[in-house]
């Protein structure tokens, strides 16, 4: 960053690490100036953090970007070349994904195609969080306080000029992934659910064709009866009939719970995370000015 001429800082965001991390943070902090230290009371995901990060930044550009060096840092200047012709958000393209398995390769290459085809927004293929915001952005960002977060899709939503720019992303330098099967599968629902009635709207479609189904099969049983036929006799067309149709409802019951959960959690209004320490900071926009005079109190 120093060549470039500008003045930087480096927001470090603990989401209660347990590896010594804090401590590093901590001494990096006191070394250089340029750190800031932003550390939670505890782990509140990674999309928080994250949101943590952009709530503390003060530049007029802020980079999103993992700390295990799967994305390289020199990209950064790419994205800044384009931020100076005009683009309020770049993100960064994985042309090729290093180090990874092909079952996440695969799952990681349907999940981007579904959004892409079920979102209300044009979510970029094969683009994840890291990426430059301009600090326009950012502040509309910062309004947004929905607790299921998906930045990736909340960046395009916002509008403004976009552009993506390519990059190769390396195997990680070092540890294990925190993303198991299991956040993945939290964090494909928080995307879909978050920008996409597609699962409501699959709820009535399986409803509809299932009572077409049993409207076509009414007029076939009793021709079947009537006939003579023995293939429609006895309970187990009744019993198919009430398992098929209980298992929708039970399909649509579930989906309807997943939205209704979120309403209930959005309700609840409580702050998005809590910090042990971290830099004052002074915003604009009196939410988050609420929220952080939470925060301050709570540490």
């Amino acid at each position: 960053m120093d060549p470039t001429g500008e003045t930087w800082e480096l927001i470090l965001v603990d989401d209660g690490s347990t590896d010594g991390s804090t401590d590093i943070i901590r001494e990096l902090a006191g070394q250089d100036p340029r750190v800031k230290p932003v550390i939670f009371a505890r782990n509140f995901g990674h999309q928080i953090a994250v949101t943590a990060g952009l709530d503390y930044s003060r530049g007029d550009a802020v980079v999103i970007i993992d700390a295990d060096l799967q994305d390289p840092p020199e990209v950064i200047l790419d994205l800044m070349a384009k931020w100076r012709e005009g683009y309020e958000v770049v993100y960064a393209i994985r042309t090729e994904r290093e180090g990874e398995s092909w079952f996440k390769l695969f799952t990681a290459s349907l999940f981007y195609r579904i959004i892409y085809r079920i979102t209300d927004v044009n979510i970029p293929l094969d683009a994840g969080d890291f990426r430059l915001l301009d600090r326009k952005v950012v502040n509309v960002l910062n309004q947004m306080r929905e607790r299921h977060r998906f930045l990736r899709g909340m960046s395009v939503w916002v509008g403004f000029r976009q552009i993506g720019v390519p990059y190769r992303r390396a195997a990680r330098f070092a540890g294990e992934t925190k993303y198991p099967l299991k956040k993945m599968l939290k964090f494909a629902s928080d995307a879909v659910t978050s920008f996409s009635y597609f699962p409501l709207q699959l709820a009535t479609y399986l409803g509809f064709a299932s009572a077409g189904l049993a409207i076509i099969a009414i007029p076939v049983v009793i021709i079947a009866r009537l006939t003579g036929l023995q293939a429609f006799s006895g309970q187990a067309t009744t019993l198919i009939a009430v398992l098929f149709l209980g298992g929708v409802q039970l399909i649509s019951l579930g989906i309807l719970g997943e939205y209704i959960g979120r309403l209930y959690d959005e309700a609840k209004g409580r702050p998005l995370y809590i910090v042990r320490e971290a830099p004052e900071k002074q915003v604009d926009d009196p939410e988050i000015q609420k929220e952080l005079q939470t925060t301050r109190r709570v540490r």
